[in-house]
């Protein structure tokens, strides 16, 4: 059995993106994230076309504190990728929401240097929704950014509470900024987020700072030494860099490579994303079958009367449930 026939709009955008084209990388990540249900069928045909294209990229998750300097890191990263030949694409997850959605659109002005270089290509997350959903399309629009080429996706978390784990769950190296004076930012830190961590980078170790980014990167390696790595391949190191000025981003990045170098010997690397592409997989199904829950006029307008009852132990939970399936045709 030969490969499926695609539409003639899907086999273009896949041409398009396979071929570099901007334009069309675009319109492939703006279908990925559509959530009407002809364009979410054509967007499962355009990734599976391009599935084979894909794969080849680093990829790095990136989160932090507020004011930790994000931005400022990713675009000095990135310009140093850029210098070295790699294409680079920034992608954001965020919950969230109109609310906070400008902040993200403003990263492209942060990332000046970035923004503006033909290597590179930034993306803000979609505007609203549920984080299983907006982590989802950030998934898609990381394949189809690989298939245009990209060889090196950093992923940053703007939401908080679970979006760090969902960057994890996506990415290969996951990289923790944090900024001297560990005292109250180790305190800050929730110690799921610091488990994850590849690595956890102290910035702003520049001018009178720097003894103090040494000293807090001291505690971080303290605390690091009592928590079980991720992978029996790699211990998670601690350094510090300063943004601003540049000096350590190059020895970030060589972290990172080691760590890929490492993890792929082992075939470890091969096995995380396979995991992770099952779990991808079943966060989307779940997402799908909750679709209705917040479409479908009826129901939305029952849930409230629904959990209320439940809330005042008129109602179990079963059978509120049973309700709930009932209405759904299930």
């Amino acid at each position: 059995m030969g490969p499926p026939v695609l539409p003639l709009d899907v086999e273009r955008l896949a041409r398009g993106v396979r071929d570099g084209d901007r334009t069309m990388l675009s319109r492939a990540i703006t279908l990925v994230e559509s959530k009407r249900a002809d364009h979410r069928r054509n967007a499962a045909a355009l990734t599976q076309a391009l599935l084979p294209a894909t794969g080849n990229a680093v990829r790095v998750g990136i989160t932090g504190t507020p004011g930790v300097g994000k931005s400022t890191t990713i675009d000095a990263l990135g310009t140093l990728l850029v210098r070295e030949g790699r294409k680079v694409a920034v992608l954001a997850v965020d919950p969230s929401s109109r609310r906070t959605g400008g902040s993200i659109l403003a990263d492209k002005t942060r990332m000046a240097r970035l923004a503006n270089d033909a290597s590179a290509f930034i993306r803000p997350s979609p505007a609203s929704g549920t984080l299983g959903g907006v982590a989802a399309k950030t998934r898609e629009t990381m394949l189809v950014c690989e298939a245009a080429g990209f060889d090196v996706v950093l992923v940053e978390t703007i939401g908080v509470g679970q979006s760090e784990v969902a960057v994890a769950d996506m990415t290969d190296f996951f990289l923790v900024l944090v900024l001297p004076g560990a005292g109250d930012e180790l305190q800050a830190l929730k110690k799921g987020v610091v488990e994850l961590a590849d690595m956890i980078a102290v910035n702003k170790a520049d001018g009178d700072n720097v003894a103090r980014a040494r000293a807090a990167a001291a505690e971080y390696s303290a605390a690091l030494h009592i928590l079980s790595p991720r992978s029996p391949q790699w211990s998670p190191p601690v350094i510090t860099y300063s943004a601003l000025t540049g000096d350590g981003i190059g020895t970030l990045w060589a972290h990172i490579l080691d760590h890929r170098r490492r993890l792929t010997a082992a075939g470890e690397l091969k096995v995380r994303r396979g995991e992770q592409q099952v779990k991808w997989m079943w966060t989307m199904l779940e997402e799908r079958l909750f679709a209705p829950l917040r479409s479908e006029r009826v129901l939305k307008a029952a849930l409230p009367r629904i959990e209320a009852d439940v809330a005042a132990g008129r109602l179990a939970p079963a059978a509120a449930v049973e309700e709930i399936a009932k209405m759904l045709g299930r």
